[in-house]
């Protein structure tokens, strides 16, 4: 019998403010040490949070990016639980009436249909600190500079099926935080990661008991936890035993996930409302000022590059995946004045170049004004598009602009038919038995030639030219 997997996403996204939620503590990563925790954070008696203004605005602007409801009024509220690096004994978080409300968001399958996914709400809450067990000599170091920082939850219907699934919309909702400036979603210092909710059931049947792999952050881990777990499940229940309801943990180097502690239920943490919080009452108004700070989102972007550019859908997706990487391609596209050729060039060598080298494209050696320089050359048949990537490649390594690689180097291409004809005459007069099998039907032949004319003229020769010169003297 086949079994449906159900999960749901919970993802925290650290919001882009200078300082913390409730203090004044700077939240700049990378400090020393309990350096940034005051009295606030350190949950010293007599102290008193101060919300952030900047964290509740950040939160609109999400909500209204996934159409979700923004709450009139909302409470903060006393989440209680013991962690060794969280100093008050309580977490301030928010339960029965959070920020934000239903919304949703599309995700493209692999199959190109979109599907829709549910998001329950999201919530304002405070980060814990940090325990350190590197160099302690069997000891644990806390580190407090993270506590309290702000983070919004993020919370998923269990609307998906499968470990792509998830993963296509947390690609979307990292992608859509970074296009807001909610957050910079950098995953390596742990300003993006997600808990994954994920049981087994046979198709119709009711929800099975889940399981939650915390504290993911690479999109390759979720996948491989959610399929590990998967197994994992259906091979308990196919045993004659039962899934229990545990917080687990994800492995890389084994591939596995380990129990971490049983999963406590919403009773277990004692909610109840902060009593030094005030509610949060937020007015239409607040919200169209929101709203006019709002940048295109990715989805209308992508619809206005198919139709402004005429870009395929795969392209326009691809493109759009990135606030910044939109910004390069139409600036290069606007320059050049050829959004397709802009489109090939940002999605292929320099898109490629950029994994390659583990790099953003904020910080790409070749500015869009570059690329430009370089893709006029193109069009105005200076040179060949194979010669370009040596050129890019050039102009990647700091060798200097594209003219000047060209002409240091010599990598004009030969348009002169006079020049181009006398390689191909040569050519011709070394292989008469190939020409002869050409010229008998064997068509496949042709890039044969076409390889030998491009060799002799070091790869200079204008294809297009050579092409058409070419293919008549064989036929002659």
């Amino acid at each position: 019998m086949e079994w449906e997997t159900v999960i749901g996403l919970e993802i925290h996204a650290q919001l882009a403010t200078n300082s913390k939620i409730f203090s004044g503590s700077s939240t700049a990563y990378g400090a020393e040490p309990n350096t940034q925790a005051n009295l606030v954070d350190l949950g010293m008696p007599g102290v008193l949070p101060v919300l952030n203004k900047k964290a509740v605005e950040l939160a609109i602007r999400l909500g209204l990016a996934i159409d979700a409801e923004i709450a009139p009024r909302s409470i903060f509220a006393r989440k209680n639980y013991f962690y060794p690096d969280s100093p008050k004994g309580y977490q301030i978080s928010q339960y029965e009436l959070p920020i934000v409300g239903l919304g949703h968001m599309d995700i493209q399958l692999e199959n190109g249909d979109t599907k829709r996914i549910g998001i329950t709400r999201a919530h304002l809450e405070e980060d814990a600190g940090k325990s350190l067990h590197e160099d302690f000599q069997g000891q644990t170091g806390i580190d407090l500079n993270r506590a309290g920082t702000p983070l919004l939850e993020i919370v998923s219907e269990p609307d998906m099926r499968n470990a792509k699934e998830a993963v296509a919309y947390m690609k979307k909702l990292h992608a859509l935080v970074r296009y807001l400036g909610v957050g910079d979603g950098n995953m390596q210092e742990g300003s993006f990661r997600c808990d994954a909710n994920v049981s087994v059931r046979r198709p119709g049947a009711e929800f099975g008991t889940r399981a939650e792999i915390k504290n993911l952050n690479s999109f390759k881990f979720i996948e491989r936890a959610i399929n590990h777990e998967v197994e994992r499940q259906i091979d308990i229940i196919e045993s004659g035993g039962k899934v229990v309801q545990e917080t687990r943990l994800y492995d890389p180097d084994k591939d596995e996930t380990r129990s971490m502690r049983s999963k406590e239920d919403a009773n277990d943490y004692r909610y109840f409302p902060d009593p030094d919080l005030l509610p949060v009452e937020i007015t239409p108004a607040d919200i169209e000022a929101v709203r006019a700070t709002m940048p295109e989102l990715p989805d209308a972007k992508k619809q206005r590059f198919m139709a402004e550019y005429a870009l395929t859908a795969y392209d326009a997706s691809l493109l759009t995946l990135s606030r910044e990487v939109a910004d390069y391609f139409e600036a290069v596209a606007q320059g050049c004045g050829d959004a397709k050729l802009a489109a090939n060039w940002v999605n292929g060598e320099v898109s490629k170049t950029l994994a390659d080298n583990e790099m953003e494209i904020a910080a790409v050696p070749v500015s869009s004004a570059a690329l430009i320089e370089l893709l006029k050359r193109i069009q105005d048949n200076t040179v060949s598009n194979k010669i370009a990537r040596d050129v890019f490649a050039a102009m990647w390594n700091g060798e200097g602009s594209a003219d000047a690689i060209i002409d240091k180097k010599g990598l004009k291409q030969i348009t002169d038919t006079s020049a181009i004809e006398a390689v191909i005459d040569e050519i011709i007069a070394n292989n008469p038995g190939q020409v002869a099998e050409y010229r008998s039907g064997k068509d496949k032949l042709f890039g044969f030639f076409v390889g030998q004319a491009m060799r002799a003229s070091k790869g200079k020769a204008n294809p297009n030219t050579l092409n058409d010169i070419l293919k008549q003297k064989l036929e002659g």
